[in-house]
């Protein structure tokens, strides 16, 4: 592996750490200050709530249990052989530690209890929390990322 791989590396696991830190920081708070289902204002649209979701994020497919437990550890494996083969492409290191760290995060909530902690609420959309923001944050990046080579870079 060469150095410009090997720093990705580090870079992707560092961000994916703080991701997953950062996520499972912001769950405790809300499951300790909120009641399920009561809500604060924060700013204009913004607001915070506490729900649970037992689906993907923002609510998609819920009830899917143990398979969407399968399924995550499918799309961390993915997301790892991609980063593998192409480590060093522009933006790469950023897309997938924001994707994993965001997987991990959800991940740890679906397997300690079964369900996701959701907690941001933006007008109309269905509430989501910081894990969600950062897997979307990643496929864009990582959209971004081959859009550019196409683009000559």
């Amino acid at each position: 592996m060469s150095g410009d791989a090997a720093r990705a590396w580090r870079l992707a696991g560092a961000l994916c750490g703080l991701v997953v830190v950062l996520d499972q920081a912001a769950k405790a708070l809300v499951e300790a200050h909120l009641l399920p289902g009561e809500e604060v204002e924060v700013l204009g649209p913004l607001g915070l709530t506490l729900s649970h979701n037992s689906g993907i994020a923002f609510g998609l497919a819920s009830g899917g249990g143990a398979r969407l437990v399968l399924l995550t550890a499918l799309a961390l494996g993915v997301i790892g052989f991609v980063f593998s083969r192409d480590s060093t492409r522009w933006g790469m290191w950023m897309a997938v530690g924001l994707l994993a760290g965001g997987a991990l995060g959800n991940l740890a909530d679906r397997i300690r209890v079964g369900e996701v902690t959701d907690y941001i609420e933006v007008g109309a959309w269905p509430a989501f929390n910081l894990a969600d923001v950062a897997v979307t944050a990643g496929v864009v990046l990582l959209a971004l990322s081959y859009l550019r080579e196409g683009k000559g870079q």
